[in-house]
């Protein structure tokens, strides 16, 4: 699907403000309510626009610690990438499972109150995944822009 200016303009103040509601973001975009509504349905039926999420911050919640998980799986076996995903979805505290090409075959990001907690889901979880032939963990300091957003 092709997107013209109007579009852009509804996406643009979308990604400023998800929060909007209908009406304001029509105005800002310069279009009905109706106009700017029946375009988001049509972006949200062609895949631009996915389901609305809740974002959590995890922190305000007392969960300090988040680790980025890479792993390097025995590809020897046949269903090693199956065995493996289907294992980490079943980890409460990993909350996104990435796959890659290259060195680096799957990322798991793994969340916990502390490091006592994070050291328990490690060695009681996830270590005991499937097929897993290298490992390495990256520790998040900090955040620095976390944006979805492309020039539009």
């Amino acid at each position: 699907m092709l997107i013209d200016e109007t579009d852009r303009r509804i996406l643009r103040h979308h990604l400023a403000d998800p929060d909007l509601a209908g009406a304001e973001l029509a105005r800002r975009a310069g279009v009905t309510a109706a106009t700017a509504w029946r375009r988001i349905e049509r972006m949200r039926a062609a895949g631009i626009l996915g389901p609305v999420r809740a974002v959590i911050d995890w922190r305000a919640l007392g969960w300090e610690v988040e680790v980025s998980l890479r792993f390097t799986l025995d590809k020897t076996h046949p269903r090693a990438f199956d065995d493996f995903i289907a294992a980490a979805r079943e980890v409460p505290e990993v909350t996104s499972i990435e796959t890659f090409l290259g060195r680096v075959d799957v990322r798991l990001t793994v969340i916990a109150r502390d490091m006592a907690h994070y050291a328990q889901v490690y060695r009681d979880r996830i270590l005991r995944l499937p097929h897993i032939a290298d490992t390495e963990a990256l520790m998040l300091v900090a955040t620095i822009r976390d944006e979805g957003a492309l020039p539009l």
